[in-house]
Parts: C-alpha cells; sequence; structure tokens
C-alpha cells in the first residue's frame, strides 16, 4: 500500500467516530499527525495560509498529558504533510 492510499484510510482530526464520512475527503488537503495522543489522525488544511501552516496547531483534545486541553503539533521540516506532537498544554 503506498502513503496516498494509507492517507485514504485515515480518520480526520474533529470527525465523530460514528459518521460514516469520517475520512479524508476529494479535493482537501491533509496533514498526518504524528506522535501524542492524536497519532495517526489526519488534520484537514485545506485554505490554511502559510503562516497558519508554519505556526502548526493546538488541537483540542481529551487524551493528553493534562487529561484534557491542546496537543501541540507542527510541521515537520522537511515533510509538510506530517505534523510532528511538540507537547501538550492545559
Amino acid at each position: 500500500m503506498n502513503r496516498d492510499e494509507e492517507l485514504l484510510r485515515g480518520r480526520v482530526y474533529g470527525q465523530d467516530h460514528d459518521d460514516p464520512r469520517q475520512g479524508p475527503q476529494p479535493g482537501r488537503t491533509y496533514a498526518e499527525l504524528v506522535g501524542g495522543p492524536l497519532d495517526g489522525l489526519l488534520l484537514d488544511i485545506t485554505g490554511w495560509t502559510q503562516d497558519a501552516l508554519d505556526a502548526g496547531a493546538a488541537l483540542e483534545t481529551e487524551l493528553g498529558r493534562f487529561g484534557g486541553g491542546r496537543a501541540l503539533y507542527g510541521p515537520r521540516s522537511g515533510e509538510p504533510a506530517r505534523w510532528d506532537w511538540t507537547g501538550d498544554s492545559p
């Protein structure tokens, strides 16, 4: 299975786990979240500005170090389609 096929099987951050359309949708751009509490999820970054992409994201989760709060992710150098976990925030 190639990388594109793997991404198409993933679940998108923020989608309800019962939603039949929880996977990636055609015409959208996704970053794969790597490490941390949201490892393996896809983040829809369609339409994000370059500044927003460079800044990364603080994503709400109940799975983090603080039992809730935000998981911090940012783009991997040289691989902008993969975002690495950098820590948690309350």
